[in-house]
């Protein structure tokens, strides 16, 4: 049974995005360094039987294996398919990429094909306005164009603790919010991105915390989390490195570089609890 997994970028899991964005030039764009948590899609295909059986449940990625197909010359054998998500959807975990690139990874396997980064963006590319998520690192990512910037390296991991909002966020719904935002906002992004890209190019995962919490704090602005004046108040007294969001959802946490205690953890999520939301851990990141 060929299987194929993505992670987000907190998304097989493509998940929370962000830890800085921006808008770059004179035809702007989102620039993003997109966050992956320990969630995860998976897809998998069943060889035999009759002809293709059970149909891929998502529209994006019956396109994707479409394109896929076409691009390699190639027609799916008999077999089924079956797939499971354990990223909510509409929160900014990039769900839907995640199970695209999920599914092709999964048809790099049936196929006995080596994965091809170059192949799924392109397919990608032809999807949807998309995370980085079909690279095993971090990486500044312009998320319309479908261009990676910079290749940041897996040296910086965090152990988060988030919740999810109730409110569910279309991400090209959002978009015309976020291009004006970034423009106003130029300088203060253009210093954190900074702030954000020194941070990884040594390895500081308490620098790249701060900037993702100031990313955070000007992301109030435009697409405001109920939650998070309270969780950035109490930041200090849990110890966590930093805040973030989903900066095109509704995912609010923390940030640590060293893993939380049984005993802080209670306290995280009795302190969730009390804003009226699960809080959830996971690891994140890729150090």
């Amino acid at each position: 049974m060929p299987g194929g997994t993505s992670r987000p970028e907190a998304g097989g899991v493509a998940g929370p995005q962000g830890s800085g964005s921006r808008a770059l030039g004179p035809d702007p764009d989102i620039a993003l360094v997109s966050f992956p948590v320990d969630r995860h899609s998976y897809v998998h295909y069943t060889l035999g039987g009759d002809p293709p059986r059970g149909a891929l449940p998502g529209r994006k990625s019956r396109m994707a294996t479409r394109l896929f197909l076409d691009r390699y010359g190639l027609r799916l054998p008999p077999g089924g398919w079956s797939t499971h998500s354990e990223l909510p959807v509409g929160v900014g975990m990039a769900s839907s990429t995640a199970d695209v690139v999920a599914t092709l990874r999964c048809l790099f396997r049936v196929f006995a094909l080596p994965y091809d980064p170059d192949a799924v963006l392109g397919i990608l590319s032809a999807i949807e306005r998309a995370d980085s998520v079909f690279l095993d690192e971090f990486a500044l990512h312009l998320s319309g164009r479908h261009r990676v910037l910079r290749r940041l390296g897996t040296d910086v991991g965090f152990h988060t603790a988030y919740v999810t909002e109730a409110d569910t966020v279309d991400t090209a719904a959002v978009t015309p919010l976020l291009l004006p935002h970034y423009r106003r906002r130029a300088q203060e992004y253009e210093r954190c991105l900074t702030d954000l890209l020194k941070g990884f190019s040594v390895g500081d995962a308490g620098a790249v915390a701060r900037a993702a919490t100031t990313s955070a704090v000007l992301s109030q602005e435009v697409l405001p989390k109920r939650t998070f004046a309270e969780v950035l108040a109490h930041r200090e007294e849990f110890g966590a490195d930093g805040v973030f969001v989903a900066h095109t959802g509704s995912l609010v946490g923390y940030l640590f570089t060293r893993r939380p205690a049984p005993e802080l953890k209670g306290e995280l999520s009795a302190f969730f609890h009390s804003l009226g939301h699960q809080c959830s851990f996971a690891r994140g990141g890729h150090g």
